[in-house]
């Protein structure tokens, strides 16, 4: 039987195969079927060709089949594909934690274990967190995303869709206020929510790790503030309480630097890293404190996937793509030029575009009802999504209302292929505005 790819399916084909094969769970962003895809560009079972936006959701950030990626994946699956790292040891994973604990934010002596997943990554910083501490309580935020595990849906600030009929949820978790000027939360009133929670919900000697996002993803890329960061490491060292970086999304270059954390000068305890360290590849990483780390119980630690050796290659050859075309500079260059043109857009637009957040290559555009931020207007945003897909780019939302459109475009993109996605997102807007 032939397995190849159907020269004769189209969008509307594979759809009705899907629809017959697969859960109306799974979520379908495009409703496009790809074919091929390189650097920022990918094509449709039809041909059409689109220019990338969402970049497999932040996983791209060196493009699709980067030529040192694919060669290094070939290389690595001509060896050995899989041995278990528990079982038949080998170097790429080691070197891969060598270099994490390198980059990673902080003086302090790191050690890294590898996973597959986010969700893993953030699901044993908890539950390592709670080993070494001997506390049960954790502290989440309000518009977090941390995972579609249990755990991590629990530890996941937004209800819609990620936690609806899936309780009870893991017990002993709490939500604190994310500071978010657009929408009137300052850092020192997210600061004192902390301290009530203290005095309400959870005594802070029970309590063994705050997780936080420092630029929220799926929440609409709010940036924490230094202070607030620099808040909660206090809070942290003062009480006994593990400080856990969830940089999913935001690292591996997104931002400027490696890990947003290093731009604000704070150094968390556990750093939870996965996305764009593998290019594609399932791969995630848990760099903690080497202190820490060695406590953590002989045998409690592990997965059968964990550190792939094809993932381990590919996230080498990503290390190596990143200092050879100075990424981390061409994120900072990508989030200033799309900043430009959508805070172009909004001083056109002031009662439908409410806000442009960047963070480096990190850039969202929030729309809203009659220029008031408490009225999010997810109807718009979708209808520009939708427009955008029309004209040949593929964009995804983010915020509780499904009100923002965010980039995460290849860093790899040239500035003629930014600035032509750029000129399809403001036909698109001022088509959807048009309605």
């Amino acid at each position: 039987m032939d397995h190849g790819r159907n020269e004769f399916a189209t969008n509307e084909s594979l759809k009705s195969r899907r629809d017959e094969a697969c859960p109306v769970g799974l979520p379908s962003k495009s409703g496009i079927y790809a074919a091929r895809a390189k650097g920022a560009e990918l094509w449709d079972v039809e041909g059409k060709r689109y220019i990338d936006f969402i970049g497999g959701i932040g996983v791209l950030n060196v493009g699709h089949a980067h030529p040192k990626v694919v060669e290094a994946i070939k290389k690595q699956a001509e060896n050995f594909i899989h041995t278990a790292f528990g079982i038949a040891q080998y170097e790429s994973y080691v070197e891969v934690c060598e270099k994490l604990n390198r980059i990673a934010p902080g003086p302090t002596k790191k050690k890294t274990a590898l996973f597959n997943s986010g969700a893993e990554a953030v699901e044993n910083s908890v539950k390592f967190a709670r080993q070494i501490t001997g506390r049960p309580g954790v502290i989440a935020f309000e518009g977090a995303f941390h995972g579609r595990t249990l755990l991590a849906t629990t530890l996941t600030g937004k209800a819609k869709p990620y936690k609806v009929g899936f309780g009870p949820y893991v017990p002993a978790v709490f939500h604190a206020p994310y500071p978010d000027s657009y929408h009137g939360i300052s850092t020192e009133g997210a600061l004192n929510c902390l301290d009530h929670i203290f005095k309400t919900a959870i005594n802070a000697n029970e309590v063994a790790a705050i997780i936080v996002e420092p630029v929220q993803g799926e929440g609409g890329f709010n940036p924490a503030p230094k202070a607030f960061l620099e808040g909660l490491r206090k809070k942290c060292d003062d009480n006994g309480i593990l400080l856990i970086a969830d940089e999913i999304q935001s690292g591996m270059g997104r931002t400027g630097k490696y890990f947003a954390f290093e731009s604000v000068g704070v150094e968390p305890d556990f750093l939870c890293v996965a996305k764009s360290i593998a290019a594609g590849l399932p791969l995630s990483a848990l760099v903690g404190k080497a202190e820490l780390m060695d406590k953590v119980v002989p045998g409690s630690m592990g997965s059968t996937y964990g550190g792939n050796p094809v993932a381990c290659a590919a996230a080498l050859a990503v290390f190596d793509i990143f200092e050879t075309e100075g990424l981390l500079e061409r994120a900072v260059e990508i989030g200033e030029r799309t900043a430009k043109r959508w805070n172009a857009l909004k001083a056109k637009h002031k009662n439908v575009i409410g806000d442009v957040r960047q963070v480096g290559g990190m850039v969202a555009v929030e729309f809203v009802k009659d220029g008031d931020a408490k009225q999010p207007n997810g109807d718009l945003a979708g209808a520009i999504l939708t427009e955008a897909r029309q004209r040949g780019l593929i964009m995804t939302t983010a915020g509780a209302y499904a009100q923002c459109l965010r980039s995460l475009v290849p860093l790899v993109i040239s500035n003629d292929l930014l600035d032509e996605g750029l000129d399809i997102f403001e036909e698109a807007t001022e088509a959807a505005i048009k309605g």
